[in-house]
């Protein structure tokens, strides 16, 4: 018997194993995942009671559609390899597929709630797109439908919009960074409204809205976005983190454009209503001019003026009657004065002469040498008039009258009380 060293058994079991099982469809479990630097992954596939290694390269590793988790049931595609330097077998895989359900749609699921879970949907911080927008920047492909739908629809509705147009590819796999490349360039430019999309298709196609790195670049955008991808029954992760979802890129024009026919009418209707609003208010102010101006007249100060002057010219008649009337009563009582003086001089007179008697008549009797001088002597002492009261006892005067002179003593003084 031939004798063989472990790699020369290793390498026949290779290749035998690779040639019996160079195609196989796996079903089973998850199990124990690690993602390398290198981009490999290496993982466990088990059901109930047994498990087999495998891996999953890079190059096939970068198509997957959705993440690898620990205990999912999926169905793997490629052939059974032999590890020779541990001497232990393997799936080298070639695509996973999860088992009950579509890749894509699983990958759909997967990325919703992931990016739910870090707020890009969160109606919060959703932006508001202008009523009246300047400028807008469509990204999508130049050569397909939805831009000529788009165009016709904003030529329609609003010919003052300005109109950029960014061509991008919109399927295939370098679509996603396309479209991110050129959201990222136009949200520099200070659009109003940016809006990206395409026409209808299957999931594959429209899968680019799909993407992480495109919800990234919508999320980040400081221009409000607005999504139009595909028909209205298409949903994808570009709708949910857009601030407005618009079911087909036409509809995104008339959600985001306003209609020129109804702007005209608006227009209209405001310039009637302004119109009435102008005319009641000058009627208003008409009516308001004109009370003012009654008022002014009735309160002016030439109207006071003329008040004054008619109320001084009444006081000026009042005046003169008064004098006139107090002068005709002055004259009439001049008349009788006048018609009576002569008499009352008379008497006045005769009154005046009688008291002039009586003043004379009462003088002379009352003349010091008219008057009866019984009973009256001047005292004198020392030949010096002296008073009664001055006297004492034993004092020496003398009382002298007109006649007589008398010297006497003071023999008793006595107050009289």
């Amino acid at each position: 018997m031939n004798i063989l060293n472990v790699s020369s058994l290793n390498e026949q079991i290779k290749g035998l194993l690779e040639e019996s099982f160079s195609r196989v469809l796996v079903e089973g479990e998850l199990s124990r995942i690690t993602f390398h630097n290198s981009g490999h992954i290496y993982f466990t596939l088990k059901d109930s009671s047994s498990a087999i290694s495998a891996v999953m390269f890079r190059g096939n590793a970068s198509k997957l559609k959705f993440q690898l988790k620990e205990g999912m049931k999926v169905i793997l595609d490629g052939a059974i390899t032999l590890y020779k330097p541990r001497g232990s077998y393997q799936i080298n895989c070639f695509s996973i597929e999860p088992s009950g359900q579509g890749a894509l749609a699983l990958a759909y699921e997967q990325l919703k709630q992931k990016l739910s879970e870090k707020g890009y949907f969160n109606p919060e911080i959703k932006k508001e797109l202008p009523k009246f927008p300047k400028s807008i920047a469509l990204i999508t492909s130049a050569t397909g439908a939805a831009l000529q739908d788009m165009l016709r629809v904003a030529n329609l509705r609003y010919r003052a919009i300005s109109i950029d147009i960014y061509d991008v590819l919109v399927q295939g796999d370098s679509s996603a960074q396309s479209i991110v490349n050129a959201l990222i360039l136009a949200d520099k430019k200070n659009y109003d409204i940016i809006v990206v999309g395409r026409g209808g298709g299957s999931i594959e196609d429209l899968w680019s809205f799909n993407e992480e790195i495109v919800a990234d670049a919508i999320f980040n955008s400081t221009t409000p976005i607005v999504s139009a991808v595909g028909h209205e029954i298409d949903w994808v992760i570009s709708d949910f983190v857009a601030d407005l979802r618009a079911p087909t890129p036409s509809a995104a024009m008339q959600m985001t454009l306003p209609d020129s026919n109804e702007l005209y009418q608006y227009i209209d209707s405001i310039s009637s209503t302004y119109e009435q609003y102008i005319n009641q208010k000058l009627y208003s102010a008409k009516q308001e001019l004109k009370h003012l101006a009654s008022s002014y007249s009735q309160h002016s100060i030439e109207k006071k003026i003329r008040l004054k002057k008619d109320e001084i010219k009444s006081l000026k008649d009042n005046l003169t009657q008064t004098m006139l009337f107090k002068l005709n009563n002055y004259q009439k009582s001049l008349e009788s004065v006048k018609s009576r003086f002569p008499s009352l001089i008379d008497s006045k007179v005769n009154m005046a002469k009688n008291q002039i008697k009586s003043l004379e008549n009462m003088f002379e009797s009352n003349h010091p040498k008219l008057k009866t001088k019984r009973g009256f002597a001047q005292l004198s002492k020392d030949s010096s008039v002296i008073d009664i009261s001055s006297l004492h006892v034993d004092d020496v005067f003398e009382v002298q009258s007109d006649e007589v002179s008398i010297s006497a003593k003071v023999i008793q003084v006595t107050e009289i009380s």
